[in-house]
């Protein structure tokens, strides 16, 4: 949006979903503000708002809600703070298992026969410190939720455990002299460092599932050799300017983006665009910031630093997808609005059912403080962004950029996909597709070629003469060479006049295709580009003939195959003649050619497509933009351009065909462990509050059941790490 600003601010003391609905409402309501959405796993919210704003102002909001916002930090820094209160989670944990672990001790031992039971006075000295101390955060959360007037987990932690423990106090103090009272104490202390051990394991988890931005952040070099003068000085990155020279040395990572002046070698760009072979590095050729130089030394001219790197700006995408809010969320948002409210109303419920149908008053409040600990919203919070988190940084890691939910989530419906033919399946590089020689002698006619070709840039000319490189042909200087405008070049070779041109250079000469004239029409059919080679002089005539075409990309046949095999058929959309599309399907088994289709009326084809099915696009160029944007999907080729980058909703970091329906795959996968996250939370409760407000579970099976659900939903989305794009592992695009 024009003339907008975005905020993306680190919020500390959320605990489930309702929390995070209460912060995006009252961020919301900051005059300006666009649009907000909040983040329970990465605890941050993304705030777009008109114009310029202070942050404090934001921050004020978000305190005034009983939460704390701060200024993003750095990532080590980042990194430093979630490892200290993962420190002091896991202290505070231990403490509270070895302070409960001898109040539930007589009932883990009874059903051997061993009846005990701790004095009245040491369970109280066991349980408050429980309750009080490494309880307080709960206290504290559940105040500032009350204050705001509102509801969260810790508020039903608070209340359920403080019943129990009130409960307890007041049967010591009021029970007969000599009678052994029956205390609870044990439940609100193990409720506490089971919610404790939920926490924790919790933030362990969702700490992994940010693994991709940690990994991707580690690749950035703090340090730079810089080249003036030829002489080496070792500065900080921020000190670089754009043009400065740097010497990378073997096995140090690129501190820039830039292009290489001096020196051969490999770089390993693995973590960048997930291509798994070293890539060969010579002048002239770009590198990218972050990847491994391998065995020379490079001397590189920079071209981007800080922000507008590739890897800055990998980061950036991948931080907006893992930010953002899957459409199938919003159902989530409405149920936790009013899930607090509901539960404590259950609980009311439960406690005076449980006096009116006639049981003690123990009895019905242990039960509604069974009700209360059970129903966590944590899972529901949790489910979808974990596993958009794991989905787009497990994707990130094999190329595969999906810059928001709602292309992953609608990825996942895809029933047709359109591939634009130059640049995404083809090479964009025309290459020697057929050769026939008239007295079948085909090397020679290829050094003719080459000759005549030699020091030429034209992308015929390097086709003929990368084609006499493979074969190993020794190609000679030709003499008295000219270039014939709009028809060929000229020259002379051992004395032997030649020329190499078109038809029109063909017919000048007096000449007709003869022997060659079926393989030229079955050519030209292909749609490819023929150029004839024939002797000048006094009787010209005819020496062969060569068809130029582009060539496949080694993995467009698998791509095509895994999309059938996927039940999605694939589309043709180009501009080129039939011919040359027509060849193009036939070799893929595209399903439907679209040939001749002007730029501007690429995004109609799209449209109409859309008619019958969700529809994903596949392309590289300016001209491909709007079709991909017209689609439900769009996802542009790596080495395409920016703006067919910004247009569509799924970027691939390398141009591997391949990559597309590994991008349709991991979307699929992700969607499936969101409805499963969600299938997960929603079951605990509807299963879990019966029971409990039955009377079948006490409050520490709760609490375990309540921690259980969140650390199997953070758990399940982690499984997506172990995700691979298929036949991608041993082959170079």
């Amino acid at each position: 949006m024009n003339g907008s600003t975005t905020f993306d601010l680190p919020i500390s003391g959320m605990t489930c979903a309702s929390c995070a609905g209460r912060v995006e409402r009252a961020l919301g309501k900051v005059p300006g503000v666009q649009s907000v959405s909040v983040n329970l796993a990465n605890e941050r919210a993304h705030v777009e708002v008109l114009g310029q704003m202070d942050p404090g102002v934001l921050i004020a909001a978000v305190d005034k809600a009983g939460y704390t916002a701060t200024l993003p930090q750095s990532g080590a820094t980042t990194e430093a703070n979630q490892a200290q209160r993962l420190h002091r989670e896991r202290w505070a944990l231990l403490l509270a298992i070895l302070l409960a672990l001898p109040l539930v001790l007589p009932m883990l031992v009874a059903p051997f026969g061993l009846h005990w039971m701790l004095p009245a006075w040491a369970q109280f000295a066991l349980a408050t410190p429980v309750q009080f101390i490494f309880g307080a955060r709960f206290y504290i959360a559940a105040w500032k939720a009350v204050r705001a007037g509102a509801g969260n987990m810790d508020l039903l932690v608070a209340i359920g455990t403080s019943a129990g423990y009130g409960l307890s106090i007041y049967e010591w103090l009021t029970a007969h002299p000599g009678m052994a009272p029956h205390l609870y104490f044990e439940a609100s202390a193990v409720v506490i460092a089971l919610v404790l051990l939920g926490k924790y394991l919790e933030s362990r988890a969702k700490r992994q599932t940010a693994s991709a931005i940690r990994a991707l952040e580690a690749l950035r070099p703090e340090r730079a050799i810089r080249v003036i003068a030829g002489r080496e000085e070792n500065v900080a990155i921020n000190a670089l300017k754009l043009g400065d020279l740097v010497m990378v040395k073997p096995g140090e990572r690129f501190p820039v983006d830039g292009e290489v002046v001096d020196g051969q070698s490999h770089a390993d760009e693995a973590l960048i665009s997930g291509e798994s072979l070293p890539v060969p590095k010579q002048p002239g050729d770009k590198v990218t910031g972050g990847a491994i130089n391998g065995e020379g030394r490079l001397l590189v001219r920079t071209l981007a630093l800080g922000a507008e790197s590739v890897l800055a700006r990998i980061i950036r995408l991948v931080e907006d997808a893992q930010a953002a809010k899957a459409p199938i969320q919003k159902l989530v948002d409405k149920v936790s609005q009013v899930f607090v409210p509901a539960v404590l109303l259950l609980a009311l419920i439960t406690l005076v059912g449980w006096w009116l149908y006639g049981a003690s008053v123990e009895t019905a409040i242990i039960n509604a403080v069974a009700v209360l600990v059970i129903a966590c919203p944590c899972a529901l919070g949790l489910a979808t962004p974990t596993a958009i988190m794991a989905g787009t940084g497990v994707a990130a890691r094999h190329g595969i950029l999906i810059k928001d939910a709602e292309a992953l989530e609608r990825a996942h419906e895809v029933s047709a996909v359109v591939f634009d033919k130059t640049g995404t399946l083809t090479s964009g590089t025309p290459k020697i597709a057929h050769l026939a020689a008239v007295d079948g002698n085909e090397d020679v006619l290829l050094q003719q070629a080459g000759a005549l070709q030699r020091g030429s840039e034209h992308p015929l000319a390097k086709a003929v003469l990368d084609t006499c490189h493979e074969k190993a042909l020794a190609v000679a200087d030709v003499t008295a060479s000219q270039s014939l405008a709009g028809r060929g070049i000229a020259g002379t070779l051992n004395g032997q006049p030649l020329a190499l041109g078109n038809r029109r250079l063909l017919e000048e000469n007096g000449l007709s295709a003869g022997d060659l004239a079926d393989s030229a029409k079955a050519w030209e059919a292909e749609g490819r580009t023929l150029s004839w080679l024939i002797e000048q002089g006094a009787q010209p005539r005819v020496l062969g003939l060569f068809a130029f075409g582009d060539t496949l990309k080694p993995g467009a046949l698998d791509a095509v195959q895994q999309l059938k095999a996927q039940h999605i058929t694939s589309h043709l959309l180009t501009g080129d003649n039939r011919g040359s599309a027509r060849v193009v399907a036939q070799a893929l088994g595209i399903d439907d050619v679209h040939a001749e289709v002007l730029p501007a009326d690429k995004a109609a084809t799209v449209a109409e497509l859309k008619k019958t099915g969700v529809v994903a696009m596949v392309g590289d160029g300016i001209n491909d933009a709007p079709a991909l944007a017209a689609a439900d999907i769009g996802i542009a080729m790596g080495g395409g351009t920016d703006v067919a980058m910004h247009a569509a909703g799924i970027t691939l970091m390398r141009g591997d065909p391949r990559l597309v329906p590994a991008a349709l795959e991991i979307s699929r996968k992700t969607y499936a462990k969101i409805r499963q996250n969600l299938f997960w939370a929603f079951v605990y409760n509807l299963i879990g509050i019966p029971l409990a407000a039955f009377g079948l579970l006490n409050p520490v099976l709760a609490g375990a059941a309540m921690a259980l659900s969140s650390v199997s939903v953070v758990s399940n989305a982690l499984l997506l790490k172990t995700w691979k794009p298929k036949d991608l592992e041993d082959q170079r695009p």
